[in-house]
């Protein structure tokens, strides 16, 4: 398939921002989860700046990354694949069966958690602490999906 110039550029933009943003997630989850996060550990973040600043970045990276890979990069390159424009569950479900994503259930539980994190954040530490562990056990999946869309990009001659 040809693709025009403006969403070529775009394809390697997004696919450099989204190697940066899992590299910077994969680092951010390893330096947080040193140790569990229990809600006794997480309700003592305003006495630990330190960790408190880990937990903030791993919340913003995980944000960050699944909403430029679901809602940047999945549809441009879906669009660049030939299909037609749709609403992000049409596209997970298309981006599964091209296999792009393991689950389209499982990347709206991502996206779910990520809201969660955010929202929840303040409130109350035994949902904070679930949904922290959760996060990070998606980590490996969402940096696999990562690396999916960019070899898929690679191996159709888009990105050197």
């Amino acid at each position: 398939m040809t693709i025009n110039q403006e969403m070529l550029l775009r394809l390697q933009f997004l696919a450099r921002v989204i190697q940066k943003e899992a590299t910077h997630l994969a680092s951010t989850d390893r330096r947080l989860f040193t140790d569990k996060l229990t809600p006794e550990v997480i309700a003592s973040l305003d006495e630990n700046p330190d960790l408190s600043e880990r937990v903030e970045a791993f919340v913003g990276r995980f944000g960050r990354l699944q909403d430029t890979l679901g809602d940047k990069l999945l549809p441009l390159l879906l669009g660049a694949l030939g299909e037609k424009k749709a609403a992000l569950i049409d596209n997970l479900d298309r981006a599964e069966v091209l296999g792009l994503v393991v689950s389209a259930d499982n990347w709206i539980s991502m996206r779910n958690l990520r809201n969660q994190m955010i929202h929840e954040y303040i409130e109350d530490p035994l949902i904070l602490a679930s949904a922290l562990q959760t996060g990070h056990a998606f980590v490996p999946q969402m940096i696999a999906v990562a690396e999916g869309m960019i070899n898929e990009i690679r191996s159709r001659g888009w990105l050197e």
